[in-house]
């Protein structure tokens, strides 16, 4: 995948980099279009998670959860408080951990789909 199209997307770190390189060494030129469009729209950047986690603490408890797509756990943070702040307080310090979990099953996702739109 070309350099100049991987700097589109903005707040990328090292290790996601390297992640997105290994998938995609084997794409075609239009499959990495697609991928990047796909992947683009799906990331999440560490910095929202952070602010969605920090939000939490004075309003919707386990909101970070939600827009990560763990429903589940979003609901137990939502009715506990946060785990009574602890489990907020554990995002907080995990929040890029969190984001690069998340966007790592995304780029997985990405290039099935690129790979399958052909």
């Amino acid at each position: 995948m070309d350099q100049n199209m991987l700097m589109s997307l903005p707040g990328l770190e090292a290790d996601e980099l390297a992640f997105i390189k290994n998938a995609t060494e084997n794409l075609t030129e239009k499959q990495a279009e697609t991928f990047l469009a796909l992947y683009r729209s799906k990331r999440k950047e560490s910095q929202m998670i952070l602010i969605l986690t920090l939000v939490g603490f004075f309003g919707v408890h386990g909101i970070q959860r939600f827009v990560i797509g763990q429903i589940g756990m979003g609901i137990l943070y939502l009715f506990t408080f946060g785990l009574c702040a602890i489990g907020t307080i554990v995002d907080l310090v995990n929040h890029k951990k969190i984001t690069m979990e998340y966007n790592q099953k995304q780029i997985i996702e990405s290039v099935t789909m690129a790979k399958a739109m052909g």
